[in-house]
């Protein structure tokens, strides 16, 4: 019975969106090595323990609020399982109350830590945290929801990437840098993409539960227009830190991933209209997002590997490694060639 209401409660958790959180954070953390010779494990360590419970509990915040405002409940036959909430509230598995309570003391347990954080590293950590909180709880809890008023999509972006990043990285450093800035801001992008594509299949539910985001405030083919420029610009970002030397050259190793975003994007063109064929395509994008950001912290590890600090070389990656295993998984079963097949 414990393994089973485990596994409940790891569906609840969606472990497998947290690596929007803790990528750009472990890249923040190898920027500021990379570029300032500074590490410390210990703080490092707490912002990706933050990171993670903050991320898990903004997953389950989105589904509470959703159940509460209804959308959760006009699903469809053929759910996509990468769209959406985890369906646990809608199914009596989990009771609301006692998801509000975990996602509460997660938060409780985050902001403790990014406090701890603020008082011995400095002040600007405090303001991060609020805006990092503000953006994860309101996207969804009233009164502000911005994931219904068409702004949450930008506010995940600025999260999600540099703000992450620059968080991160002070931590170490007790500056902010434009290394910090361009080297996470792709994830910031891509992030918008992940989101745009996964409301494209939840275009009915949303209307229905007045969650006008802008997908449902626009349209599916403006879903598809703003995935499109959304996904390039995020190479483009890349391209460009390259560029201004803000991004080691080795970054543009994450050009390889363009393939499975081209693959991504021709089966969204070609079933947007058609939700239960879409998951192939939000599948895909999530592959997109998570391979181009293991490609650049591996560019960042060559770049700034040194056999004489073996803890600051490699505890990111090896952080990368464990954290990303559940997620690998999700991966293999669902087969990356078979899955992104047209």
């Amino acid at each position: 019975m414990q393994v089973e209401t485990w596994k409940i409660w790891w569906k609840a958790f969606r472990f497998h969106f947290t690596s929007a959180s803790f990528m750009p954070g472990i890249l923040g953390g190898m920027i500021a090595w990379n570029t300032d010779g500074i590490f410390s494990p210990g703080y490092f360590l707490l912002v990706i323990l933050g990171l993670l419970l903050n991320h898990m509990a903004l997953n389950m915040t989105d589904d509470y609020y959703d159940f509460r405002h209804l959308v959760d409940v006009f699903a469809t036959d053929g759910k996509n399982p990468y769209t959406g909430g985890s369906g646990l509230l809608s199914s009596g598995l989990i009771e609301p109350q006692k998801m509000k309570k975990v996602f509460i003391t997660f938060y409780i347990t985050a902001i403790g830590i990014g406090v701890f954080l603020g008082g011995v590293r400095g002040s600007f950590i405090l303001l991060l945290l609020g805006i990092g909180f503000f953006c994860a709880y309101f996207y969804t809890a009233p009164p502000i929801r911005f994931g219904y008023r068409g702004l949450g999509e930008v506010a995940q972006l600025l999260c999600f990437g540099p703000g992450i990043g620059l968080g991160a990285y002070y931590v170490q450093t007790q500056r902010i840098s434009w290394e910090a800035f361009w080297g996470t801001l792709p994830f910031g992008i891509m992030l918008f993409s992940m989101i745009t594509i996964n409301e494209i299949p939840d275009y009915e539910e949303d209307r229905k539960g007045g969650k006008l985001n802008l997908v449902a405030r626009f349209g599916r083919e403006a879903g598809v227009w703003l995935f499109i420029l959304s996904l390039f610009s995020a190479y483009g970002a890349i391209f460009l830190g390259v560029l201004l030397e803000k991004i080691p050259v080795l970054g543009l190793i994450t050009l390889l991933t363009l393939p499975i975003a081209y693959k991504t994007l021709s089966i969204l063109r070609a079933f947007y209209q058609e939700p239960s064929k879409m998951a192939p395509a939000n599948f895909g994008m999530i592959c997109t997002h998570n391979f181009t950001a293991i490609l650049l912290i591996l560019a960042y590890l060559v770049e700034g590997y040194q056999s004489d600090a073996l803890i600051a070389s490699l505890l990111p990656v090896m952080v990368l490694i464990i954290l990303y295993i559940p997620i690998a998984r999700l991966i293999r079963r669902a087969l990356l060639p078979s899955a992104l097949k047209g």
